[in-house]
């Protein structure tokens, strides 16, 4: 059976790397037949009609169908993934409050489409930033598919957290496992090394990377490892005057296949920003937080029992008041959108994609510091 997949933002730069991924077979299988639906507002339509183009002239034979639309319902309709690129981005000057209020009004129009029209077991990946709160916001409006359907990419900040820590120790970076990034996808998120970090050694043994790292290195992977991965973004855009469109592009495809495909190696954990439901470590219930996951049978499974620094504890405390913060600010707005019993309105209360404002001025694929 062909699966569906629809991509927002899928005209920007991230999008234009994604797609092969998705369509030659390295992410769902050489044997899975995929339709893309590749989703933008009006004012790049005709940059998808070229990109479109592009893929049927690589006649990947997974690839049976290409549509473009600036429509989410067509876009989401049937859909069996959905990858939401697409969202306001942060502007010079512009306050992350600003930022919520821009990507709440979109993705909570965009969580109302899936519920109503992607397939019932639909998996959603949120890459757009805010991208743990907009992942909130998604899943609160659908009442179809279940939560854990849902999450957010914090897999690109764990493989820079895992080429770090290779760099360090001079070794290749899939060497490096279990590393986990807690918490939100800001500056806030809490890079762990310690409290499960590996070293897969050439005879399948797994050696502790806290059993490697003494004197000066204890400190700078307590200090200087946290800042770079925290900052990794920014200083992309620094380096090459745009944001880092390759490694995320890599970084979605590659968790999507551990998450739905393959599922995690026996012993390994990825990071994903999943909806706490269960309180996991003591974290308050009810936000996109990231912990270290087992993906099977394109289920995600939080790995427990960890113990945590005192170092890492507080870090965490920071990231679940920032997205605490975030999560109420977006409700609020999401209520205050809402129309008052017994009142009547013909406007309509969020802003599309499509919509007139995001289309001058939301180009959703740009992402700021991703």
């Amino acid at each position: 059976m062909t699966m569906k997949i629809a991509i927002s933002g899928a005209a920007g730069n991230i999008g234009y790397a994604l797609l092969p991924h998705l369509a030659n077979g390295s992410v769902f299988g050489s044997a899975q037949p995929v339709e893309l639906r590749l989703l933008e507002i009006p004012f790049a339509k005709q940059t998808l009609v070229g990109t479109r183009m592009e893929l049927q002239d690589c006649a990947w034979k997974n690839l049976e169908k290409v549509e473009c639309t600036t429509d989410p319902r067509e876009a989401f309709s049937g859909a069996d993934v959905i990858i939401l690129v697409g969202g306001f981005p942060r502007k010079q000057g512009m306050a992350r409050k600003d930022l919520i209020q821009r990507n709440t009004a979109i993705f909570s129009e965009m969580g109302k489409v899936i519920d109503a029209v992607a397939s019932p077991n639909c998996k959603v990946l949120v890459v757009a930033n805010p991208a743990n709160t907009n992942c909130l916001v998604a899943l609160k409006e659908c009442v179809r598919i279940p939560s854990k359907n849902f999450a957010a990419l914090t897999y690109l900040d764990h493989q820079r957290a895992k080429g770090q820590i290779a760099q360090r120790l001079g070794v290749p970076p899939n060497s490096i496992t279990n590393v986990t990034i807690w918490g939100n996808h800001s500056e806030t998120q809490v890079p762990d090394a310690l409290s499960d970090g590996q070293l897969l050694g050439r005879n399948g043994e797994r050696l502790p990377l806290r059993s490697m790292f003494t004197g000066d290195d204890i400190d700078w992977v307590q200090h200087e490892f946290v800042s770079v991965v925290q900052n990794r973004g920014k200083a992309v855009i620094e380096a090459r005057g745009a944001s880092s469109a390759m490694s995320a592009a890599i970084s979605i495809a590659d968790c999507l296949k551990k998450w739905l495909v393959t599922g995690t190696d026996e012993g390994e954990t990825i990071s994903l920003a999943i909806y706490n439901d269960r309180g996991y470590y003591n974290v308050e219930e009810g936000i996109v937080f990231s912990f270290p996951c087992e993906c099977r049978n394109g289920e995600w499974i939080v790995k427990e029992g960890l113990e945590l620094s005192d170092n890492v504890l507080r870090a965490m405390q920071l990231t679940k008041d920032e997205l605490l913060n975030e999560r109420d600010d977006a409700m609020e707005l999401i209520a205050a959108s809402r129309p008052r019993k017994g009142s009547m309105s013909t406007a309509s209360s969020t802003m599309s994609l499509t919509s007139s404002e995001s289309e001058s001025e939301c180009l959703p694929t740009q992402l700021s510091k991703i």
